[in-house]
């Protein structure tokens, strides 16, 4: 889509949550308050290019509700990004962190930069720049960063070595850090493993068969790579994947392993052996079991959602599909879409681990991280499996009332 036609990720967040406030009765004041961000920051960021001239970036950081705990969101850079996106995103995290029942709320924050454009050098010191301009509002028990689009480890360091030169040694500060500096075993893998252990999940309850069952992959970065090896692993068949310049198919399936070595080799999908080369447009299109958004949000809107032909749609990716294109897939009744508010919270599930662990001062390994990453996602797709079959609504809607359920309380214990 072109700028123009972007959907506003706040108003996908806020119909969503609408739609499910009404159903439970919740009263307009805390509609209201649960609606309303509780901080929203913009900064200017100003830093010199490696040529010795000023570049400026706009920075944001959007705390939305932290009445369960400190706030929690990833920071990402990007050229779309802006305030309505973050909010948008935001507000999703303060319903994913609910959802799966941690002790955190739901932020966000990016900065508006095309990262090809910067050298690591200049990256760096935009990092830096934006956490000395909002480094008063983050900490371990007030608001933790963590890794988004385009932002990585090596980011989450700088931003750890900032806020630590400022207050003390406080690796608690932020999650997504590399090993040797606190971070968690499985971080890297937990969004994408958790998509997959929420399918396992609907995919037991509904009696399928992974082993007979096709997905196409919209995204191959951290979490569509991630994604594609585990739904390898249940039997599922990988037709198509995707990259910033095309997408690549082979109805007979497609080498995952090849295709990672392949990028991280080369910087890009292009030139992968063994496949044709369709487009993005298309690969949505394709005619498979399952569709797996793990890009940018938006990607599936009215002018495509006719043209899906996949029966599950499993949002890895947050807000893949905006609320017209939504209405449009499920409207004749025949698509199930696991939403992103449970599918992608694997990533926030272990950077809860990797706080606990810092907190602690005490570190776990994979097995213990990966298990416990698979009691709480099993737990969460059973509450919201189990409320939509009960009441006969679909698992977006009874995901976002057992979230608001939980945030409502928690505002009206500590007093509205």
């Amino acid at each position: 889509m072109s700028q123009d036609e972007r959907v506003s990720v706040f108003e996908t967040a806020a119909a969503q949550f609408d739609r499910a406030a009404e159903l439970i009765g919740l009263d307009d004041e805390t509609q209201l308050l649960l609606k309303t961000p509780f901080r929203e920051m913009k900064v200017e960021l100003p830093i010199r290019r490696d040529d010795g001239s000023l570049g400026v970036w706009q920075g944001y950081r959007v705390q939305f509700n932290g009445s369960r705990g400190p706030f929690k969101g990833g920071i990402r850079y990007h050229h779309d990004v802006d305030m309505d996106e973050v909010r948008g995103l935001s507000t999703l995290m303060a319903w994913k962190t609910a959802l799966v029942d941690i002790p955190f709320g739901g932020g966000k924050g990016g900065i508006t930069v095309n990262v090809k454009e910067l050298s690591v050098y200049e990256l760096e010191r935009l990092t830096r720049k934006f956490i000395a301009r909002i480094g008063h509002i983050l900490g371990p028990y007030r608001d933790v960063p963590a890794p988004d689009v385009n932002t990585n480890a090596q980011v989450m360091a700088w931003i750890f070595d900032e806020y630590s030169s400022r207050h003390g040694y406080a690796p608690a500060c932020v999650t997504g850090k590399p090993l040797a500096m606190g971070g968690s075993p499985g971080r890297e893998a937990a969004t994408g493993r958790g998509a997959v252990m929420v399918f396992e999940e609907v995919a037991k309850r509904e009696g399928w068969d992974p082993k007979t069952m096709t997905v196409a992959i919209q995204g191959f970065g951290n979490v569509g790579s991630f994604a594609a090896r585990f739904i390898m692993e249940l039997g599922v068949k990988v037709v198509a994947i995707s990259g910033s310049r095309g997408a690549y198919f082979n109805g007979d399936g497609i080498d995952i392993e090849a295709a990672v070595a392949h990028r991280k080799e080369t910087g890009t999908l292009e030139g992968l052996g063994g496949v044709e080369q369709i487009t993005n447009e298309e690969l949505l299109a394709l005619d498979v079991d399952i569709l797996l958004p793990a890009a940018l949000g938006g990607a599936i809107h009215a002018g495509n959602a006719p043209n899906v032909k996949a029966r599950v749609i499993l949002e890895a990716a947050n807000a893949p599909a905006t609320e017209e294109g939504e209405n449009i897939l499920v409207e004749g009744g025949n698509v199930m879409l696991i939403p992103d508010v449970l599918a992608s919270s694997g990533g926030v599930t272990v950077s809860y681990f990797e706080w606990v662990q810092n907190i602690q001062q005490f570190g776990w390994d994979e097995g213990r991280v990966n298990n416990e990453l698979g009691k709480i996602m099993s737990r969460a797709t059973s509450e919201v499996y189990e409320l939509a079959e009960e009441k006969q609504m679909s698992l977006r809607t009874a995901a976002f009332i057992l979230a608001i359920e939980r945030i409502a309380e928690a505002e009206r214990l500590r007093g509205l």
